[in-house]
């Protein structure tokens, strides 16, 4: 769903308009280009009256889930896709260097192999792997 803002009120209002053209659905795949904009739809399917097994919400960043993660009771935020920027940083400038002094050109998709899916039961483990 196309969001006005990649933020969780963006999300929010999107994920509302969304459930409202499909109240035929009863259970909803989340997923967005970052964290808030999931915990956005999340919210709006909270609103609505969905509980925690009726949603799975999946994020990309790690970071921003902490909160959502650490609460007492689970809600449809499932976890969080939490990259690598150590290597994916050490990657972009080796690319970078060999196109530059080898004329070696990078493809132009690089696939991000590096991820880690947390979730509630490992979130602090893998955040600490990272030293975050």
């Amino acid at each position: 769903m196309p969001t006005k803002s990649n933020d969780i009120p963006g999300a929010f209002d999107a994920g509302n308009s969304m459930l409202v053209q499909h109240p035929q659905v009863k259970h909803w795949l989340i997923v967005g280009m970052n964290d808030n904009t999931v915990l956005g739809g999340v919210r709006a399917t909270e609103g609505q009256g969905f509980k925690a097994p009726d949603v799975i919400g999946i994020g990309i960043n790690g970071v921003d889930a902490v909160n959502e993660l650490s609460k007492a009771q689970p809600t449809g935020f499932y976890g969080s896709l939490l990259p690598s920027p150590d290597i994916h940083g050490y990657k972009t400038s080796e690319m970078l260097y060999n196109w530059v002094t080898k004329g070696v050109e990078p493809p132009k998709f690089t696939a991000v192999t590096d991820v880690v899916l947390i979730t509630r039961d490992n979130f602090k483990e893998e955040l600490a792997k990272k030293g975050l």
